[in-house]
């Protein structure tokens, strides 16, 4: 079977490599930001990684809407099941944690008291009164729910590097059609 009738579409391809772009910004200017000295730039980066932050949410629900409609492809079949239900675990645990990671930096804003201002023109409404001691816990959640995605994003990396270099299956393919090998 060509992995032309087996990858993913072009919308759902798209959705997946911008919001894997804007996860590589918002994390290292997460990082960056969250050591910095109270100043007009912290500020201004805040701001930058809460519109990351907004944007991955909304890309993603678009990406579920869109994965409703549309089927993913199917892994091949020479793929143990084991591997399958893991994918399939992964998957789940990655979209779990692009909706709370979001989620939970509004929730911490919120708490804080400082409102999320959606590109610097929309400001989306607190989810929560402002309370000190919630906003420090849910700043721990935060990085604790992004260094967990970061290590779910590792073993995805390396699980398409696997597919791609070692079992040679096309399952990389599926979301880098330029590596189909196979005539459409």
């Amino acid at each position: 079977m060509s992995m032309a009738t087996t990858r993913y579409t072009t919308t759902a391809i798209a959705l997946h490599w911008l919001v894997a772009l804007l996860i590589f910004a918002a994390f290292p200017l997460g990082l960056i930001m969250s050591d910095m000295p109270l100043s007009p730039l912290k500020l201004k980066l805040i701001s930058y990684h809460k519109w990351l932050g907004v944007t991955v949410f909304l890309l993603v629900l678009a990406r579920l809407a869109w994965r409703a409609v549309h089927t993913p492809p199917p892994l091949p079949e020479t793929i143990p099941a084991w591997q399958r239900s893991a994918a399939q675990a992964l998957h789940y645990l990655l979209y779990l944690l692009l909706f709370a990671i979001p989620l939970s930096g509004w929730l911490m804003s919120s708490a804080k008291g400082f409102q999320t201002v959606y590109l610097g023109v929309l400001p989306l409404p607190d989810l929560i009164g402002k309370d000190k001691a919630l906003g420090d816990a849910l700043r721990e959640v935060h990085e604790m729910l992004n260094f967990g995605l970061l290590a779910l994003l590792f073993g995805h990396i390396a699980a398409a590097l696997k597919h791609q270099f070692i079992d040679r299956n096309g399952v990389l393919a599926r979301m880098l059609p330029f590596l189909d090998k196979e005539p459409s």
